[in-house]
């Protein structure tokens, strides 16, 4: 006994409570935003090859790094992510008859994988929830 009062439990230990309404509903716009994007810098870095793939990853940055800066907590950085590579991901299937969306190059791969890579890198630079108060404080 430290003479010290302790609390009952820690916060760190508290269970996790799903976001509220208004939360969730933002999280499944920035999914929503993210796949278009997705769609969007699909379609523009064939077109022009070195800028319009560079742009679409800076897009890609820009929406993550933004969401997560915005919403405060990395779930805010994830959902646009989750959203892009979705996108991503259904626009490499061939269709029945043959067509495809992503040709066999290089910049069909630098997409694909540099997209992911900044998901990624935007993913774990967004903010994390901290806890907050004095009970979880280290003491001197």
């Amino acid at each position: 006994m430290s003479g010290r009062n302790e609390p009952a439990s820690s916060a760190l230990a508290q269970p996790l409570r799903p976001p509220s309404a208004g939360r969730a509903l933002l999280y499944v716009g920035l999914f929503v935003l993210g796949a278009v994007l997705g769609v969007a810098g699909a379609l523009l870095q064939p077109a022009w090859f070195p800028g319009g793939l560079l742009l679409a990853l800076a897009a890609e940055a820009g929406l993550c790094l933004g969401a997560g800066r915005a919403v405060g907590r990395r779930g805010g950085a994830v959902a646009p992510a989750l959203g892009w590579a979705l996108a991503a991901v259904l626009l490499t299937t061939s269709r029945p008859e043959g067509d495809f969306l992503f040709a066999a190059g290089i910049g069909s791969y630098l997409f694909l994988l540099g997209g992911i890579a900044v998901a990624v890198i935007c993913a774990t630079l967004a903010p994390v929830r901290q806890p907050d108060g004095d009970r979880v404080r280290l003491r001197k």
